[in-house]
């Protein structure tokens, strides 16, 4: 077996499941989970009728580099979402969901032989993590900065460690903070960049979902507006939370064309093609902004009557964008959560388990995450219960 595999952790909802054994929640409430973050809005029916069109494509094999039309599809949304001029056969590749891509893309950039080094923002999405160490790199958790809303602390790095870094992993709108990168934080990045040689992983699949009128800066945005050209960054995009689209698996990457020619090779052989079924539904959805900005609308009315709610009993306020609140709570995130789901049947995600100890710090600890992902009356219920299971704590322990 590759002794690699001995370095992961367990997944964060494998966690919340060793957490949950042995607890009975209320049966006098239905269970309402705000622990995954799973989109359940529903599906635009123009992806559906693409599906349904697109059958004949079951008798195919699909190239990796997935069809001409696609990549343009891909192209012509960051022409209208970033004012971008992308070349749609050598700056964009679709992939199958950002999650896959991150995975992939650390084992095509990172050699292994020269003591690597991954840098990631912590808390973080777990794949950075668990896609350096299979690549046979160590991972540095750089701290989110609860003073900056939650903006990563990059002056944290040695310089020691920015030498041996090959691969950044940024995610911007954040998960689980939603805090958006500003572009002083992309030229200090950049900088960095030139200076040590590393490759910058830009992960922006919340950036449709935000909650001000300014859209979130994206990476490649940043580098435009800094002038400078995509070299050592790839930005990588989802239709999952964009569309609500999850099952779909189907999202693109783009930025240095050289640096994508080796991801196209690596993904040759690693049977990433792209179904011709899923890469009509993925065009149609790209090439439409109705039902994008219909979601957005439909997340920002549910954050608007739940945040108030919450924030009179937690320590929480309306993220820059994404579908997560982060808040914090008194004493233990992991008693919060358990006893939340026993006393109220409300399942949420502690913060500590997205997080990692370092320097004895856990910058989750204390902190849950809540996905306000189902519709507004059941988030309403949820929050509800929360405000009560609070409020029930707080005098218990006067």
């Amino acid at each position: 077996m590759n002794p690699l595999l001995q370095k992961l952790q367990p997944y964060p909802f494998e966690r919340l499941r060793q957490l949950f054994a042995g607890v009975a929640p209320n049966p006098a409430l239905r269970p309402i989970s705000l622990g995954i973050g799973e989109p359940r809005h529903p599906a635009p029916p123009l992806v559906e009728q693409a599906i349904g069109q697109a059958m004949q494509g079951l008798s195919v094999y699909p190239p990796t580099a997935g069809d001409p039309q696609l990549r343009k599809a891909c192209a012509g949304w960051l022409q209208r979402r970033y004012g971008l001029e992308i070349d749609a056969l050598r700056e964009v590749l679709p992939v199958n969901g950002s999650r896959e891509a991150l995975f992939a893309f650390a084992q095509t950039v990172i050699d292994p032989t020269r003591d690597a080094v991954v840098v990631c923002p912590n808390p973080f999405y777990q794949i950075y993590e668990g896609a350096a160490l299979l690549a046979g790199a160590t991972p540095w958790y750089a701290p989110s900065d609860p003073a900056r809303n939650f903006a990563v602390d990059w002056d944290s790095v040695p310089a020691d460690v920015w030498a041996r870094t090959q691969l950044v992993f940024v995610c911007s709108p954040g998960n689980p903070t939603g805090a958006v990168m500003p572009l002083q934080e992309w030229r200090k990045l950049f900088e960095l960049s030139d200076r040590h040689g590393f490759v910058i992983a830009s992960d922006e699949c919340y950036s449709e979902i935000y909650f001000q009128g300014e859209p979130p800066l994206g990476g490649l945005e940043a580098a435009h507006k800094l002038g400078r050209g995509f070299e050592r960054l790839v930005a990588f995009t989802s239709l999952s939370k964009r569309s609500n689209v999850p099952g779909l698996r189907s999202g693109f990457v783009a930025g240095d064309a050289d640096i994508l020619k080796s991801f196209l090779l690596y993904r040759t052989y690693h049977g990433s093609a792209m179904s011709p079924i899923v890469q009509a539904a993925s065009i149609a959805a790209w090439n439409d902004e109705a039902h994008v900005i219909d979601n957005r609308a439909q997340y920002r009315r549910k954050f608007a009557e739940v945040t108030p709610m919450l924030s009179a009993v937690l320590d929480v306020g309306l993220p820059d964008a994404g579908f997560y609140l982060w808040a914090g709570v008194e004493g233990s995130d992991e008693a919060f959560a358990r006893d939340l789901l026993a006393q109220y049947n409300v399942t949420v995600l502690p913060g500590s388990y997205l997080a990692r100890e370092t320097g004895g710090f856990n910058p989750g600890r204390g902190r849950i995450r809540m996905a306000l992902v189902a519709d507004t009356a059941e988030c309403l219920e949820a929050a509800g219960r929360i405000v009560q299971f609070v409020q029930s704590r707080t005098k218990s322990s006067q």
